[in-house]
């Protein structure tokens, strides 16, 4: 089997929502409210899901500026769900 590692890169790259687990985690250890329901609202839309479209999203929360920066060091290349 030989991967294409290029096409496995685009592919993480044109698809952020895989990190909204990551970002409902951190949610959860910072005990913001019904961080499952704000991320669904984020991902559920006809909306492409791109990194500027996490980001404007972490910008937009209500946590410590520390937090929103642990948040914006997480990528889909990065994140393996562990």
């Amino acid at each position: 089997m030989v991967l294409n590692d290029q096409k496995l890169y685009e592919d993480l790259d044109n698809n952020w929502a895989v990190v909204a687990e990551a970002i409902q985690t951190v949610l959860r250890r910072e005990n913001y409210p019904n961080p499952y329901e704000a991320l669904k609202d984020l991902t559920r839309g006809a909306q492409q899901i791109d990194k500027k479209a996490i980001h404007n999203f972490i910008d937009k929360l209500k946590v410590a500026e520390t937090v929103k920066k642990e948040l914006k060091k997480i990528t889909p290349h990065n994140y393996t769900g562990m």
